[in-house]
């Protein structure tokens, strides 16, 4: 009786995966909207919003990031940033004036740069595709991984598209 031995060929290539939602932040993002603060939700008064920030429990940002919008179109003036800055940084483990989604990013790109690409050295290596990832994460991952590895390649291990080979 024949046995028929089955080759993993994806295992047997040697390609290592790299899959950027290992490097995702875990932190909650908070957006801030200041617009909540604004007089007729639209002007900046000094007096109304010192005492609007003053009644704030800024507690609830502890330990997160915080991502300051205005949903409103607004001009805000430096000193208004300067004054939530002084009571968020008790708290918050990061705040930018952006979305939650850049905040993300930005977190997300920090973890990536963060990393040590020298466990890659020599090695041909495969980028996880999918289609949720910013494609800036791409970018950087290859600007990263480029010096270390053997080959880099994107899409999955049984059928990667090849980017490079050194």
């Amino acid at each position: 009786m024949d046995q028929k031995v089955f080759i993993n060929k994806a295992e047997a290539s040697g390609i290592i995966a790299f899959d950027l939602w290992d490097y995702k932040p875990s932190i909650d993002i908070i957006e801030f909207d200041l617009k909540e603060l604004l007089f007729m939700g639209m002007i900046v008064k000094e007096k109304e919003f010192k005492e609007s920030i003053s009644v704030l429990d800024f507690s609830i940002y502890a330990g997160k990031a915080v991502a300051i919008i205005c949903s409103t179109d607004a001009i805000i003036p430096p000193w208004a940033y300067m004054l939530l800055m002084d009571k968020l940084s008790s708290y918050s483990v990061y705040t930018d004036i952006k979305n939650s989604e850049e905040i993300l990013l930005d977190l997300w790109k920090k973890n990536l740069q963060s990393a040590s690409m020298e466990q890659y050295k020599d090695l041909k290596v495969v980028v996880k595709a999918r289609s949720e990832t910013a494609p800036a994460l791409y970018l950087l991952a290859t600007q990263l991984l480029k010096p270390y590895v053997k080959s880099l390649m994107y899409g999955e291990i049984g059928l990667p598209k090849v980017i490079f080979k050194n």
